[in-house]
């Protein structure tokens, strides 16, 4: 069985992400500075897919999966690892 996410919310300091199964997962938005800095009505504007969540306004794309492991934004760390070259 595949999870997917069913519905996304947020509060002032965390993205609610309602999944398939039934859980619900908490994220702080700082693992994801694009959701952090975004406007309120950019952040509902988002899509579903089997695998993620997808912002076209802010050009950001979640993987459930990397939620579940526990993963943030990895842009960065792939930013700085690349100028270390």
């Amino acid at each position: 069985m595949s999870i997917s996410a069913k519905s996304v919310s947020f509060d002032d300091n965390s993205m609610w992400v309602e999944l398939s199964d039934g859980r619900t997962l908490g994220v702080p938005l700082t693992w994801f500075p694009r959701l952090q800095r975004a406007k309120s009505e950019e952040l509902y504007q988002y899509e579903l897919s089997p695998y993620g969540i997808h912002w076209n306004v802010l050009n950001e794309d979640i993987s459930i999966a990397g939620l579940l492991a526990g993963y943030g934004d990895t842009t960065r760390e792939a930013r700085v690892a690349a100028a270390a070259l």
